[in-house]
């Protein structure tokens, strides 16, 4: 019998393909069961790229923040030193803190995020608060120096901030006008001498806009910041704010630019605290901007140190520290020269850098970014599925 020619003598057309799988006799005569649909690899998604803009600008911001506490034990004779120490105070923190801002976007109560959240900034937090108090009484000669975790010390308290910033990020999102109440907050943190001194509260609310700024930022906005014309705008502005503050520097003391105290713990009017966070508030938003627009955008030889910026940032502090408890530049009279302001200036660029590096974030990392399972809870549903995928 052949399978051509039907029992009627007539030609049968041609079957369609098949849709679905059908049995197919096995050499033993039993059917075979269907054969399952082969399944297209599908490719493992990609990693999500870093932006080398971002990581290029938490670099330079960082690499400032070192420049800055160098150039603090020269700002007592040189005017000019003063000056600049004053402009970068002003854009520095407030354009890093954008940026921290920038990517607690997606901050919720999640799970995990809260997991890191405790992992990459609590842990932090205590192990350097710990770890700068007994350095500061070895160095310092300064055996009565407590350790509280409650009174962050000198750079620690932004690890606070940002531990409780992040935390709030809900609220801020349900709110209808975000940055307007965390300006007034600040407003009114600045006339509130009562705070006091618990977790660095002054810094954490006279900040805060910066954050919540940058909760709300979108691509766009960056963007808008590198435009040619922003780009060319920013230099006027540049030299104005430091011919500003040249002129300010004998006039005012510095310590307005911290955000720590009330204005009345810096002897000034209750209301001038209201004038004074609104005003650096306009400044410190243009030259942010001013600081994005000429931030690079394509990758460069330093970009891979962004991703390091925390590193540099807490470890630089036990130099800077060093260096004034140590009497450096009381001792080498030669730094307060303008040949010593710049060797000061490119030492701390230098050894920021240095920080930042991929091999000292590998020796630090136990500190700064511990995985710490053994801390937290297995939750059931991940176990069943993980049982599901083994079965």
């Amino acid at each position: 019998m052949t399978s051509s020619p039907s029992p009627h003598g007539e030609r049968r057309n041609p079957l369609p393909p098949a849709t679905e799988p059908v049995a197919v006799a096995t050499p033993s005569g039993a059917p075979e069961a269907p054969a399952a649909p082969q399944k297209k690899d599908v490719p493992a998604p990609k990693k999500k790229e870093r932006d080398p803009f971002f990581d290029n600008a938490k670099y330079l911001a960082i690499v400032l923040v070192a420049m800055g506490h160098s150039w603090e034990p020269l700002t007592d004779g040189s005017r000019a030193a003063e000056a600049l120490y004053m402009v970068v105070y002003t854009f520095h923190m407030p354009a890093f803190i954008v940026i921290s801002g920038y990517f607690s976007r997606s901050f919720d109560m999640r799970k995990d995020r809260l997991q890191r959240l405790i992992t990459s900034v609590a842990v932090p937090y205590i192990l350097f608060e710990v770890a700068y108090s007994f350095f500061k009484r070895w160095a310092d000669h300064d055996p009565g120096h407590p350790i509280s975790l409650l009174d962050p010390w000198f750079l620690t308290w932004f690890l606070v901030a940002l531990f409780i910033w992040r935390l709030t990020t809900p609220l801020w999102k349900i709110v209808r006008w975000p940055v307007p109440l965390a300006l007034a907050i600040a407003m009114l943190a600045s006339v509130s001498p009562d705070i006091g001194d618990d977790l660095d509260l002054q810094r954490v609310l006279q900040f805060l806009p910066f954050f919540v700024i940058g909760l709300f930022m979108k691509p766009e906005h960056f963007q808008w910041a590198q435009r040619r014309a922003v780009k060319w705008a920013s230099l006027p502005i540049f030299a104005t704010a430091l011919v500003t503050a040249y002129w300010a520097a004998p006039r005012m003391t510095s310590a307005w630019f911290y955000h720590r105290d009330s204005a009345q713990e810096l002897g000034a009017p209750w209301w001038s605290g209201l004038v004074m966070t609104l005003a650096l508030f306009g400044c410190s938003a243009v030259l942010v901007t001013c600081f994005f627009a000429w931030v690079p955008k394509r990758r460069t030889w330093f970009t891979v140190l962004g991703a390091g910026t925390l590193y540099g940032y807490l470890l630089h502090g036990f130099l800077a520290k060093g260096s004034r408890f140590w009497g450096w530049f009381d001792d080498y009279q030669w730094l307060h020269t303008p040949l010593g302001e710049v060797a000061v200036t490119l030492i701390a660029a230098a050894v920021v850098t240095v920080l930042c590096t991929p091999p000292v974030q590998r020796a630090f990392r136990f500190a700064m970014e511990p995985k710490m399972a053994w801390a937290f809870k297995k939750d059931p549903a991940d176990a069943a599925r993980a049982r599901g995928t083994a079965a």
